[in-house]
């Protein structure tokens, strides 16, 4: 594999994992407060669908964007009633999110533009475009460090420099204010917490609210900046595979960058099967390849990576001792 061969890999690997990693941060922050959510896969499509549809309808991706927040907080709220207010099953809330949205998008958007459960395409300011950082063309002859600067660190899209910057706003924000340490003090110990007086069920809400604000990102994304248009089931298992990486990560944020960034790099491969072939001399089949980041996710949920142990309060309701 020659090197501009493996810049494209590389830029390949960096879009592709950008949903993985919103969605794995918007896991972080739920599954910190004690809240395990298997919805983000249905926030993620409800994001994506809203998003879509906006940015078609009006013209603007900004307008998607924040569709996209609305309809993934929506959801948010949905599964704060029943695994808070309600203290209903967390893993069945999720499920059932997951299920509600895969029928609603394409209902939504059948019924809107009669294209079989998708929008129209997206084009000019309906959608994200690239973004070329400062000296990009003016440092790319020089010899490594400028290809790589210009291909794979600039000419991405808005939302893939924010997913990289949330990666250390999410360290702060958990491990260097207040509002982080009584987030994770009620992931660990809800009844300390609500004891020093601190309201349990407001931080928990707090913290799915974030969830929502995450997934919205991430399926806006899909849908205005990796691709052009809103697609049934678009999303792919990809709110399963950032659940994945989030165990691999041990619920840490730097660590979820990673586990993201290899899960994206597997997809990336299955895309490119040319690579592995001209770099091995082996013709591998594509259906293996695109199994790959699954099979990863299997073996991450397995426990073959190494144990990974949750936080100790997470899927349990929190009931006010009287």
């Amino acid at each position: 594999m020659d090197y501009p061969m493996f810049l494209q890999l590389l830029d390949s690997t960096l879009r592709l994992a950008t949903p993985l990693l919103l969605a794995c941060l918007a896991g972080l922050f739920s599954e910190r407060a004690g809240i395990f959510d298997i919805g983000l896969e249905g926030k993620m499509l409800m994001a994506a669908m809203s998003s879509g549809a906006v940015a078609y309808l009006t013209g603007s991706v900004w307008a998607g964007l924040a569709a996209a927040i609305l309809g993934s907080m929506l959801f948010a709220l949905l599964h704060g009633l029943a695994s808070i207010t309600f203290r209903g099953n967390q893993l069945i809330s999720g499920v059932a999110l997951n299920f509600v949205a895969s029928g609603i998008t394409v209902l939504i958007a059948q019924d809107l533009f009669g294209q079989g459960g998708r929008t129209p395409p997206l084009e000019g300011a309906a959608r994200f475009n690239p973004i070329d950082l400062p000296f990009a063309q003016e440092v790319s002859g020089v010899p490594i460090l400028g290809p790589f600067y210009a291909e794979v660190i600039s000419g991405h899209t808005f939302l893939v420099y924010v997913a990289i910057l949330l990666v250390p706003w999410s360290w702060w924000v958990l491990y260097r204010t207040r509002f982080g340490l009584r987030l994770r003090a009620v992931g660990e110990n809800p009844a300390s917490v609500d004891t020093a007086g601190v309201s349990v069920v407001r931080l928990r809400y707090a913290a799915v609210m974030i969830t929502g604000v995450l997934c919205g990102l991430a399926g806006a994304y899909l849908a205005t900046g990796l691709q052009a248009g809103f697609g049934r089931e678009m999303t792919a298992g990809r709110g399963y595979i950032a659940l994945a990486a989030l165990i691999f990560a041990k619920w840490r944020p730097w660590y979820c960058l990673w586990a993201c960034l290899l899960f994206g790099f597997l997809q990336a491969l299955a895309l490119r099967p040319d690579l592995i072939q001209n770099s091995i001399g082996i013709s591998v089949p594509v259906p293996a390849l695109d199994a790959l980041p699954y099979v990863l996710t299997v073996v991450v949920l397995a426990g073959l990576v190494g144990k990974a142990i949750p936080p100790r309060a997470g899927g349990e309701p929190y009931v006010k001792e009287r």
